[in-house]
């Protein structure tokens, strides 16, 4: 009797955006998986532990234990169930549309949330709340454009793709360092209707088996 293949392990924070991209991709595709709670905060952070280094040598969340293999990276790791379990796609068939669709992810991943993740939060000390509105707001001026060029229901046509898996932990940022979302109308729209999938939903830092108490939904 062949032995069923293990689940795959997410190793994730309630509020990291990055484990938030990574688990409504899992839940978009069906994909059942163990998660492992690792605090960003307690301890001094608990990604800075041996154990978990030993998970992921950058000691960042998220990471996925999958087929045999440690994956890091949140893009990375959704790549990875794209190509292995294509079905809903998140990537669209067509090569100007998937191009978008990179783009827009890869001005999120890449150009906005790097500079108000806490690691950068902590150099910059008591400015924080500041420093992170003023880089989220560039970034979603330029993201606005973008998106009145291109999105239909969703950022991209009227599919969910890549790009809606991170525009909405970002809103969610967004929201927590009480940026104005009043200049970002293509954003909220967007926003509001990913959030009512219930793929969005049950991902929710609210709905997490770490989630405190208090910011439980």
């Amino acid at each position: 009797m062949i032995s069923a293949a293990p689940k795959p392990i997410l190793y994730s924070y309630f509020r990291s955006s990055c484990s938030w991209r990574v688990r409504i991709a899992l839940a978009l595709k069906g994909i059942s998986y163990d998660l492992v709670p690792v605090n960003l905060l307690k301890d001094g952070g608990q990604q800075f532990s041996a154990e978990f280094k030993a998970v992921n040598p950058m000691q960042q969340v998220p990471a996925l234990k999958i087929d045999g293999i440690t994956l890091s990276q949140s893009l990375a790791i959704i790549h990875y169930l794209e190509d292995t379990h294509p079905n809903p796609r998140l990537l669209p068939q067509d090569p100007k549309k998937r191009a978008q669709v990179r783009m827009i992810a890869d001005h999120i991943v890449s150009g906005i949330q790097p500079l108000q993740n806490l690691n950068i939060l902590k150099q910059i000390g008591d400015k924080k709340t500041e420093w992170a509105q003023n880089c989220i707001a560039s970034g979603f001026q330029a993201l606005e454009q973008i998106l009145q060029h291109t999105a239909g229901h969703y950022c991209v046509g009227d599919e969910v793709s890549m790009a809606d898996l991170c525009l909405v932990p970002q809103v969610s940022n967004a929201e927590r360092f009480k940026v104005d979302m009043g200049p970002y109308p293509t954003i909220t729209r967007i926003n509001k209707a990913l959030l009512e999938l219930e793929a969005f939903r049950v991902s929710h830092p609210s709905w997490q088996p770490d989630t405190p108490a208090e910011l439980r939904a």
